[in-house]
């Protein structure tokens, strides 16, 4: 389980490995162990499809970015030496014959070389209202990704994602949606992985409003203040750590809300944590738990949420866990639901603001009933 995080303007810095991969720490020496650890070296490659990246020039490519771009065809797998990666990645280009992704990135692999997501950090701080350098007008939430997985079968371990955007910095801009990542494809699997941002860090979502995209996060880190995990994909959160951040440029709760999701109506399966923890840095009670996201481009949307065997810390409001996004669609007639849950904001004093499985219903609300066919938690 990955730790508490260190400040968002001090994370970039805060590792050996990154200070040493980026040259902070004196020159190299020959007796220095490599840079990619146990996965082999442009050298010494472990397969052909397997490309090594390096910010100081040890590796094929300097940028994350560059090794996804020539990493033609499907099936390769970046390792990546600790460092800051300060730039966006996108992964799979959309065919616009077709409106989804081509074959390029499909089944691709990032692989943090020193095993500790600290120690590799890809970084940018677009937010919604930021505008773009051609003066076309803004990113938007979407464009604001530091990272875009468009591609099925992409899989991240020990990387960091990070948008470090910050209000304060930016007073001007009234549109701070500021996402780490964006994922989109099936079957994308991250393992030990930090998300790091504010408001909107981790859009777990699909490429097409008729595409059920499966998602799997086991053992990460998430932290942010408002939706910050939100999204129409089926993801599956499991021995993950969700942490609210506190806020001073408010004075009264709510600082924000841990989920928001936009599962579309014909979806059976939307997101389920499970075996995971939520803390905060914030007052007790001061965050919800969640509210349903439904877009104007989905106004049929039915989010989904089920949070079973979690422990739920004093940061979440236990009295009213859930609230309205808008007055439309109001919480209690979508398909929110908890069980088994443990912690200060996990205790019941209002019951019709709890929504509860049942242990007959609980059976189907498991990892293997979300992901059918797909089993990325083998070999963790």
């Amino acid at each position: 389980m990955a730790g508490l995080p260190v400040s968002r303007r001090a994370f970039v810095v805060a590792s050996t490995g990154a200070a040493l991969a980026l040259g902070l720490a004196g020159p190299a020496r020959a007796t220095q162990p490599s840079p990619f650890g146990r996965y082999g070296s442009p050298s010494a490659r472990l397969t052909e499809r397997t490309l090594y990246v390096h910010p100081g020039g040890l590796g094929d490519h300097t940028t994350v970015q560059a090794a996804v771009t020539a990493a033609s065809g499907a099936g390769h797998t970046l390792v990546i030496a600790p460092g800051v990666y300060r730039e966006t990645v996108s992964v799979g280009v959309i065919d616009p014959a077709t409106g989804l992704p081509g074959v390029a990135g499909t089944g691709m692999t990032w692989i943090g070389a020193s095993e500790e997501p600290r120690d590799v950090v890809v970084v940018y701080d677009n937010a919604n209202g930021t505008r773009k350098p051609d003066g076309s007008g803004t990113h938007g939430t979407t464009g604001s990704a530091t990272t875009t997985v468009r591609t099925d079968g992409f899989t991240a371990r020990w990387i960091t994602f990070a948008n470090d955007f910050l209000r304060a910095d930016h007073p001007e801009i009234t549109g701070t949606q500021a996402v780490a990542i964006k994922v989109q494809g099936d079957r994308s699997a991250f393992h030990h992985c930090r998300f790091l941002g504010h408001q909107d860090t981790l859009y777990a979502d699909s490429i097409a409003l008729g595409a059920f995209a499966r998602q799997y996060y086991r053992d990460c880190y998430v932290e942010g203040d408002v939706d910050f995990v939100f999204g129409r994909a089926t993801a599956v959160y499991e021995h993950c750590h969700f942490h609210t951040l506190n806020r001073t440029d408010l004075t009264a709760a709510p600082y924000g809300f841990v989920f928001a999701p936009s599962t579309a109506v014909a979806n059976p399966r939307g997101y389920l944590v499970t075996r995971s923890r939520i803390t905060s840095g914030a007052p007790d009670a001061y965050y919800k738990l969640a509210r349903p996201w439904v877009p104007g481009s989905d106004t049929t949307a039915r989010p989904m949420l089920t949070v079973r065997d979690t422990r739920l810390g004093a940061g979440i409001d236990a009295v009213a866990p859930y609230t309205n996004m808008s007055a439309a669609y109001p919480w209690q007639s979508q398909r929110f639901a908890e069980y088994r849950n443990t912690g200060p904001g996990a205790v019941v004093s209002v019951s019709e603001n709890r929504p509860r499985l049942t242990d007959e219903e609980a059976e189907s609300a498991t990892r293997e009933a979300y992901l059918s066919d797909w089993t990325p938690w083998k070999g963790c």
